[in-house]
Protein backbone atom coordinates (compact mmCIF):
# COMPACT_ATOMS: atom_id res chain seq x y z
CA UNK A 1 0.00 0.00 0.00
CA UNK A 2 2.76 2.45 0.87
CA UNK A 3 4.67 1.70 -2.33
CA UNK A 4 1.59 2.48 -4.41
CA UNK A 5 1.17 5.86 -2.69
CA UNK A 6 4.83 6.72 -3.27
CA UNK A 7 4.53 5.88 -6.96
CA UNK A 8 1.41 8.01 -7.31
CA UNK A 9 3.11 10.97 -5.65
CA UNK A 10 6.19 10.61 -7.86
CA UNK A 11 4.17 10.50 -11.08
CA UNK A 12 2.10 13.51 -10.06
CA UNK A 13 5.18 15.62 -9.38
CA UNK A 14 6.70 14.60 -12.75
CA UNK A 15 3.58 15.70 -14.61
CA UNK A 16 3.67 19.12 -12.99
CA UNK A 17 7.40 19.57 -13.50
CA UNK A 18 7.44 19.04 -17.27
CA UNK A 19 3.85 20.22 -17.75
CA UNK A 20 2.81 17.25 -19.85
CA UNK A 21 0.10 14.66 -19.50
CA UNK A 22 0.87 10.97 -19.64
CA UNK A 23 3.93 10.37 -21.80
CA UNK A 24 3.49 7.28 -23.95
CA UNK A 25 6.21 7.36 -26.57
CA UNK A 26 9.47 9.16 -25.82
CA UNK A 27 10.03 10.61 -22.35
CA UNK A 28 13.29 12.38 -23.24
CA UNK A 29 11.74 14.12 -26.25
CA UNK A 30 8.81 15.24 -24.10
CA UNK A 31 11.21 16.60 -21.49
CA UNK A 32 13.36 18.52 -23.98
CA UNK A 33 10.35 20.08 -25.73
CA UNK A 34 8.75 21.10 -22.42
CA UNK A 35 8.96 24.64 -20.97
CA UNK A 36 11.69 23.45 -18.58
CA UNK A 37 14.23 23.69 -21.43
CA UNK A 38 12.83 26.92 -22.91
CA UNK A 39 15.42 29.59 -23.74
CA UNK A 40 15.49 32.44 -21.25
CA UNK A 41 16.95 35.85 -22.05
CA UNK A 42 18.64 37.47 -19.09
CA UNK A 43 19.67 41.12 -19.05
CA UNK A 44 23.39 41.45 -18.34
CA UNK A 45 24.30 43.28 -15.14
CA UNK A 46 27.76 44.27 -16.34
CA UNK A 47 29.31 44.67 -19.76
CA UNK A 48 27.78 45.08 -23.21
CA UNK A 49 24.03 45.77 -23.18
CA UNK A 50 23.78 46.53 -19.49
CA UNK A 51 23.53 50.35 -19.64
CA UNK A 52 20.29 51.79 -18.22
CA UNK A 53 19.28 55.37 -18.95
CA UNK A 54 17.78 57.55 -16.24
CA UNK A 55 14.01 57.75 -15.77
CA UNK A 56 13.70 61.11 -17.57
CA UNK A 57 14.71 59.42 -20.85
CA UNK A 58 12.14 56.63 -20.56
CA UNK A 59 8.96 57.92 -22.19
CA UNK A 60 5.97 55.95 -20.94
CA UNK A 61 3.13 57.81 -22.69
CA UNK A 62 2.55 57.83 -26.45
CA UNK A 63 2.89 61.10 -28.37
CA UNK A 64 -0.89 61.43 -28.82
CA UNK A 65 -1.44 61.90 -25.08
CA UNK A 66 1.56 64.18 -24.58
CA UNK A 67 0.70 66.54 -27.46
Amino acid sequence: MKKEKRNQIATQSDDVEIQRGTITDNALKALVTSPVFKMRVEKPKKGKGSFQRKAKHQVREPYAKAA
